[in-house]
């Protein structure tokens, strides 16, 4: 009788086990989705696909009209963060470690006043022209341990087509200015995002 109890308990507690690792194994396949961020073997980042359905933070703008014509970057700022990340950023105001936000530039709309703007059925302003290139940035903690965390990439400040893959770019292109200005903020430019900035959610 006493065998027939031990085989009982012990089928129960494997089909227990069976049903722990169904239910586990989705939960540990969501906590470690994979990161947009691709390195091919030269340790180049690979240009993402589908960027543009990400969600969309905000579009700085530091026209070329407003800066005596020599802008460091005249044109809108484009940035888009995936929605895991924004999510993560809204609840504990830090990015996960993979997340990557991709910064699309695009002209001004043909400007016809001295300062860069255009006048249009909705007033005198500043409108988006064509596409002029991607910057990126990629947080990996171990890989960019040198510049807080964070990789800077350029795939070209030129229309379209953009290249293909881009190598880090130096610290005095990029990373010393967000280590400079923006250490303290997920080396990001939040101030100027309303939704990462306020955390209002949706």
């Amino acid at each position: 009788m006493q065998k027939y109890l031990l085989l009982i308990i012990v089928g129960l507690g494997l089909t227990a086990s069976g049903v722990y690792l169904l239910v586990a194994k989705p939960v540990a396949a969501a906590q470690n989705e994979q990161s947009s961020a691709v390195f091919d073997a030269d340790g180049k980042l690979e240009l993402p696909t589908g960027f543009r359905k990400w969600v969309f933070v905000g579009a700085p703008l530091t026209p070329n009209g407003l800066n005596d014509g020599k802008a460091n970057f005249p044109e809108y700022h484009h940035v888009y963060v995936e929605q895991k990340n924004v999510d993560a950023y809204l609840k504990t105001g830090e990015f996960p470690e993979g997340t990557v936000i991709v910064k699309e530039l695009t002209r001004v709309l043909n400007p016809t006043f001295p300062d860069g703007s255009r006048k249009e059925p909705s007033g005198r302003g500043y409108f988006n022209g064509e596409y002029n290139g991607i910057d990126l940035t990629v947080k990996d903690s171990k890989r960019f341990a040198k510049t807080n965390g964070w990789g800077f990439f350029t795939f070209g400040h030129h229309p379209m087509p953009y290249d293909k893959t881009a190598a880090e770019k130096s610290v005095t292109e990029c990373a010393g200015c967000h280590i400079a200005n923006v250490a303290a903020t997920e080396m990001t430019w939040i101030q100027f995002y309303p939704l990462l900035r306020d955390k209002k959610g949706y």
